[in-house]
């Protein structure tokens, strides 16, 4: 299995850009990279420009994977340049970025059901909580949207994966995989945002294993706040994650997939990125009737064990990169272990 990064995370990608980021991968000893945006790779969405960083990653040894846009409809306004794109039509412009990126050779694209408002505190900063539009109305309209846009990822030869986003459970990204057909779509398997949802990551795991193409990689800790239990991000291994059950479900079932570490944000409070399980609430108990009390209990057993102090501090542009450093190397560790030749 390749290990690669999010380059979101990467201490100055946003200032220096993809090919000076994908150098910086292949000195470190990382084999891909992950792009959240065909805007990444260029800013104007240049055909020129953006073959030339899939080929200079080519010519590295790394993989290159990209996001194109959100699926649910009700979340697309927060994208405008989308619909811009396609003359007004979401649609259209959603189909331009996936010809875009497949014209350069970029197969595994990325996407994802909702924004979650960092700009707000408490439950409803998560779309799935929305008093304007129930979830369930929700995942209908996006399981929409996949069948429409079916034919152009089919006709690109490509898989467009769903990420377990932190608004979405993994019951419900299998189902639309499995309504809107694996052939071209799949799983981006994030392991922290399934505990948002109050999942086990090796039960989310098995769920989700036999459609995992992508993965976005980190570990967790779990603290009691006001609220409930907070999540928050750590190095793989540093965390409550049992990584050696996960890892051997993804090497039986999906081998091909690729790692791709997602760390924390350069010089932002670590509090930006924690998020609660309201456990105490009955609304956000309610609004998981997949989950059973067995599997949430054996999440909230995981809490403990780490300071909150350095779990709250912001994290320097060494510390983050600190963060894709070991958990690289303690993914190979745990591979080679596995049986693994990474």
């Amino acid at each position: 299995m390749r290990i690669g990064t999010d380059t979101t995370k990467y201490p100055r990608f946003a200032r220096e850009g993809a090919l000076w980021t994908l150098d910086r991968l292949a000195e470190i000893g990382l084999e891909g990279a992950f792009f959240r945006s065909p805007y990444d790779l260029s800013p104007t969405l240049d055909p020129g420009e953006i073959r030339e960083v899939v080929e200079h990653a080519r010519h590295l040894g790394l993989y290159v994977e990209v996001g194109i846009a959100k699926v649910n409809p009700f979340a697309t306004p927060e994208s405008p340049q989308i619909r811009a794109l396609g003359d007004g039509d979401y649609l259209a412009g959603f189909a331009k970025l996936v010809r875009l990126v497949t014209e350069a050779g970029i197969t595994e694209l990325w996407t994802a059901t909702a924004n979650y408002q960092f700009t707000i505190r408490g439950m409803y900063a998560c779309d799935r909580f929305r008093t304007d539009v129930d979830w369930s109305e929700q995942l209908k309209a996006t399981a929409t949207v996949l069948k429409r846009i079916k034919p152009v990822i089919a006709d690109a030869g490509a898989h467009l994966n769903i990420e377990t986003h932190e608004e979405i459970s993994s019951f419900e990204v299998v189902r639309l995989v499995e309504e809107a057909g694996p052939d071209a779509f799949g799983i981006t398997f994030d392991t922290a945002n399934v505990v948002v949802r109050g999942e086990n990551p090796v039960a989310a795991a098995r769920r989700v294993a036999p459609y995992v193409r992508q993965s976005h990689l980190r570990d967790v800790a779990l603290l009691r706040n006001g609220a409930g239990v907070g999540r928050f991000l750590v190095p793989i291994g540093r965390g409550c994650i049992d990584w050696d059950e996960l890892l051997g479900i993804l090497l039986k079932e999906c081998p091909h997939a690729t790692l791709s570490i997602e760390g924390d944000f350069p010089h932002a409070g670590r509090q930006e990125t924690e998020m609660t399980l309201y456990l105490d609430d009955p609304i956000w108990r309610a609004a998981h009737p997949d989950l059973t009390d067995e599997e949430l209990a054996s999440v909230v057993a995981l809490e403990g064990g780490h300071d909150e102090e350095a779990l709250r501090a912001p994290l320097s542009e060494e510390q983050a990169l600190d963060f894709i450093t070991t958990s690289a190397a303690e993914l190979r560790r745990r591979l080679t272990a596995l049986g693994d030749s990474c």
